[in-house]
């Protein structure tokens, strides 16, 4: 569904994604893994059109994407969840629904969506009408990733979504992620918690400084001394 080839983006003179190159085949569930600063984010922004690429290109059902603006991705069929949610704090949760559909026109399907995201996430329906400022941080993040799932997307990219949650609300967020894909949802997740991300994942890549230094099976890479030594707190 989606290639990326020897992709390199730049912040001014600085290299942070060293030409990587990867896939995610349909349905499945794949795995960014990598310290701060390994170029994980960057990775995603640059798929969703946030980023120019200096050299490489994105390819997504066949269509190269790379060049294309941020909106265009969007209605191809790919939608972002960014770390740190990026809500608008102010406005309430059914308008931040329906602006995760602006580029789409069909009303009655929109409502239906709506309600699907809020039997997802049922305390959101509880609160459809209040600010998102006012709800907790596992709340954003189903709110955040509710307002990405009203484009429809096909591919579904999630930055971070664990971030800052507790134990509890962090195994909420991953349920839900194996029934989005359970109904036919592509995601790529890029996760600090490298236990929860490979134990749904199908495959995952590890990044370090922009490049990719080895991947595997979600299974496969669990049970790595490199990923345990470097993610899971192994000796």
């Amino acid at each position: 569904m989606l290639e990326v080839k020897d992709m390199v983006v730049a912040y001014g003179r600085v290299n942070a994604v060293k030409g990587i190159t990867f896939a995610v085949d349909q349905g499945q569930v794949v795995t960014l893994l990598g310290t701060n600063g390994a170029g994980k984010s960057t990775t995603l922004r640059s798929i969703s059109g946030l980023l120019k690429l200096v050299s490489g290109e994105i390819w997504f059902e066949g269509e190269r994407l790379d060049g294309l603006p941020a909106h265009k991705i969007v209605e191809r069929g790919i939608a972002q969840s960014p770390e740190g949610r990026r809500l608008f704090r102010q406005m309430s949760v059914d308008d931040n629904l329906k602006l995760g559909a602006f580029s789409r026109k069909d009303t009655s399907a929109i409502r239906s969506d709506m309600d699907r995201v809020y039997d997802l996430f049922p305390v959101l329906g509880e609160r459809r009408h209040q600010p998102a400022g006012l709800f907790s941080g596992g709340e954003q993040q189903m709110l955040a990733i509710g307002r990405a799932m009203m484009s429809q997307p096909k591919l579904l990219m999630l930055d971070e979504p664990s971030m800052g949650l507790s134990p509890i609300m962090t195994q909420t967020i991953m349920r839900t992620i194996q029934q989005l894909q359970s109904e036919g949802v592509t995601i790529l997740l890029v996760e600090q918690n490298a236990q929860a991300a490979l134990s749904l994942a199908d495959k995952g890549y590890v990044l370090e400084v922009g490049k990719i230094m080895f991947s595997d099976t979600g299974r496969n890479l669990l049970g790595d001394d490199r990923v345990k030594r470097t993610y899971l707190g192994a000796d």
